[in-house]
């Protein structure tokens, strides 16, 4: 008997999109590791390279975030 059950169909509503075969699907479909979500529309979803790259801007530039150490390694 399997110790965790593999959940092949999400709830109605819960929309990813899949990094591996880059589409759009409802409830995960694919591993956790290939796919990034849940959004609230397919629409949402179908942005989600968007999303990701503006959320990664507003926290790269968000004084909050850093404390004025290096990024990277010693050369930069």
């Amino acid at each position: 008997m399997a110790l965790f059950k593999k959940r092949t169909v999400g709830k109605p509503g819960e929309w990813y999109y899949c990094l591996e075969h880059k589409k759009v699907e409802e409830g995960p479909e694919c591993p956790a590791k290939d796919r990034i979500g849940p959004y609230a529309s397919r629409g949402e979803a179908e942005h989600a390279l968007e999303i990701a790259r503006e959320r990664n801007l507003e926290w790269e530039t968000d004084p909050r975030w850093h404390d004025g150490a290096p990024r990277g390694g010693e050369d930069d």
